[in-house]
C-alpha cells in the first residue's frame, strides 16, 4: 500500500456556506504533512475519481443540506452513511457524494479509507459569504479533518 492521503474540498466559494469545503483545504495548508494532497473540487465525480486514485485515504469535506437546518453543526460519515443520504437533502451539488461513491465502486476505484467530514449549511446563495454560524465552526471542522489527516497517517505510513 502506499499510503496516500488526500483531502478533497468540495464545494464552490462564490456560493456561500457551500464553499466550506475549500475553505476547509485553505485552512489545513500548514497544518497536515508536507506530502498530503489538499486539493478542491466542483464535486463532479469524474473529477473525484481522478482526485482521488490510487489513495489509500480520502478525506472528503462537504457541505450539508439538512430539513430543518442546523448550520454549522458538524457530521463525521462513514461511506454507508454518506451514501445513503439522497442528493436533495444531502448535497448542494448537481451530484452527490453517494452518486460518486456509485460510480467508484461500479468502475472498481473506491479508496479502502474514506472519510466524509460535513457541516450542516444554511445559505448557498450566489455571491454570498460564509454564514456567520458556519464561519464560526471553521475551526472545528478544520480540527476534525486535521485529526482524520494524523490519523491516516498513524495507521498507514511506514514510520
Amino acid at each position: 500500500m502506499n499510503g496516500r492521503v488526500v483531502v478533497i474540498g468540495v464545494g464552490n466559494p462564490l456560493r456561500g456556506d457551500d464553499g466550506i469545503g475549500p475553505a476547509v483545504v485553505e485552512a489545513l495548508r500548514g497544518r497536515v504533512p508536507d506530502d498530503t494532497v489538499l486539493a478542491v473540487s466542483d464535486g463532479e465525480p469524474a473529477r473525484l475519481l481522478e482526485l482521488w486514485r490510487d489513495a489509500h485515504t480520502v478525506i472528503v469535506v462537504e457541505a450539508l443540506r439538512t430539513h430543518p437546518a442546523r448550520p454549522g453543526e458538524l457530521h463525521t460519515l462513514t461511506p454507508a452513511q454518506a451514501a445513503g443520504h439522497t442528493r436533495a437533502t444531502a448535497s448542494t451539488h448537481a451530484f452527490g457524494l453517494g452518486d460518486c461513491m456509485a460510480l467508484a465502486e461500479a468502475l472498481c476505484r473506491m479508496p479502502p479509507e474514506l472519510v466524509v467530514h460535513a457541516m450542516e449549511v444554511a445559505d448557498i446563495g450566489l455571491g454570498e459569504r460564509l454564514s456567520d454560524a458556519v464561519r464560526s465552526a471553521l475551526p472545528g471542522l478544520t480540527d476534525r479533518v486535521a485529526a482524520s489527516v494524523r490519523q491516516a497517517y498513524e495507521g498507514n505510513h511506514e514510520p
